[in-house]
């Protein structure tokens, strides 16, 4: 997959949950986590976060919206359950990518809305946990721009397995291919 992203949170300030959401994100293989304005402790979040994420991953603490820096090209997408906001399944992620998540029992910041590239929601009732949150919108990232053969029509996983070339095309069955060498035939586009 090409590209980047990282994963962080802003105003947030229940250790178990960031450290929940940072464990989820090492497991992705996010790029780097982040804070903006919020209360966390290592040594708290670690009891959630059992992959030592922060000894593995860059770590950014910024103090406040103001702070935050990302690289150069790095898109902000905003998750939240906001009216105008574009429905994750229907969400194009950018190559490079930073998403941020709200406080509990509050959304984010209008200072950080305004800041974001895009506004993404998960089609829910209401809100979700930040940590199982994160794991959605990391999912589908991984879903919507991972190289795997495309799902079958029936149950189950694909019946020839093959390595996958972007999300629409796998390669020809090994015996498709012997068949094509030996009478010459060229099965590239």
């Amino acid at each position: 997959m090409r590209g980047y992203f990282g994963i962080g949170v802003e105003g947030i300030n229940k250790p178990f949950n960031v450290g929940n959401l940072f464990r989820s994100a090492h497991a992705f293989d996010a790029s780097f986590v982040f804070t903006i304005a919020a209360t966390y402790r290592r040594s708290e979040g670690n009891q959630s976060d059992t992959s030592d994420t922060l000894a593995n991953l860059p770590f950014y603490s910024f103090p406040t919206m103001a702070d935050l820096m990302l690289p150069k090209g790095c898109a902000l997408v905003g998750v939240e359950l906001h009216d105008d906001a574009v429905e994750l399944p229907s969400f194009t992620h950018p190559r490079c990518a930073a998403y941020v998540m709200g406080p509990e029992r509050s959304s984010l910041s209008p200072a950080l809305t305004a800041r974001c590239d895009h506004i993404l929601k998960i089609p829910t009732k209401f809100c979700l946990n930040v940590g199982i949150a994160g794991v959605v919108v990391m999912y589908d990232r991984l879903l919507t721009m991972g190289r795997f053969a495309p799902r079958p029509v029936m149950p189950g996983g694909p019946k020839e397995v093959g390595e996958a070339f972007g999300r629409f095309r796998t390669a020809p069955p090994l015996a498709e291919v012997a068949l094509a060498e030996r009478d010459g035939e060229d099965l590239t586009d």
